[in-house]
């Protein structure tokens, strides 16, 4: 009897130590490496989408008819295969998912680093790095700039003069006609150049690709990225505050 009670007291604790211990995929997300390699990814997909999203705006600069096809023909994307708007749905919802993911990983990362610094009481707090403060702010104004982005051109709920389904080459020009409207857009752009300038670097180092002697060319690729991207999606409320879109 004396043996079978500790027999069932080794498995009551093996029980007991199973319930404590982490689930491997806790376990991975938990490294830092992993949620760094899971921002350097998401980072790269949205990075992705922004120049497609860009090149799909400069169509605004062959007319309304051009643009207004464009943003018909996303709708369809797919038909017959996918039904109605489905592959559009699809990316918004990777979007979205790379989006909380990047920000999930980038928080949790941003407190541990808190977390690990010296006691104020021991030494004196040391300042975030530049490019930190760059990609921390920068993430925020992001985030921010995006349901408002959504709230004014894709549901239409802080649209100014009257939202109009259908018709996004007068919305957009509806938009970039008030002041209010091109400020936010510009700083978010500000953001997204600044953003990708210290990020493509980042996450091409933490995925194996950096290295002494590509050092200098990634921080090149990085400074040329952000500055077309800039460039591009500045033209759109440059030109419609110019006349060139009208």
């Amino acid at each position: 009897m004396g043996m079978a009670l500790a027999t069932r007291t080794e498995r009551a604790e093996r029980a007991e130590r199973s319930a404590r211990k982490p689930s491997r995929a806790r376990s991975v997300w938990d490294s830092s490496l992993s949620k760094k390699t899971v921002m350097a990814v998401r980072g790269l997909i949205m990075l992705a989408y922004l120049v497609v999203h860009m090149l799909g705006n400069l169509k605004i600069f062959f007319g309304s008819d051009e643009f207004n096809g464009y943003a018909h023909w996303l709708r369809t994307l797919g038909e017959p295969f996918l039904h109605h708007e489905w592959a559009l749905w699809i990316v918004r919802v990777v979007l979205v998912a790379a989006v909380v993911a990047h920000a999930t990983a980038a928080y949790q990362l941003s407190r541990r680093d808190i977390k690990a610094r010296p006691s104020k009481y021991v030494h004196k707090k040391p300042r975030a790095s530049y490019a930190t403060r760059t990609m921390r702010w920068g993430g925020v104004i992001l985030g921010l700039f995006i349901v408002w982005h959504i709230l004014d051109l894709t549901t239409g709920t802080v649209h100014p003069n009257g939202f109009q389904p259908g018709h996004p080459y007068q919305n957009v020009i509806d938009t970039f006609s008030t002041w209010y409207g091109n400020v936010v857009y510009i700083v978010a752009v500000l953001a997204v150049g600044l953003h990708i300038r210290h990020g493509f670097w980042s996450a091409a180092q933490t995925l194996g690709a950096g290295s002494r002697t590509r050092d200098r060319a990634l921080k090149t690729t990085a400074n040329l990225l952000a500055l077309l991207l800039t460039a591009g999606l500045f033209a759109v409320p440059v030109g419609v505050m110019t006349g060139l879109v009208s």
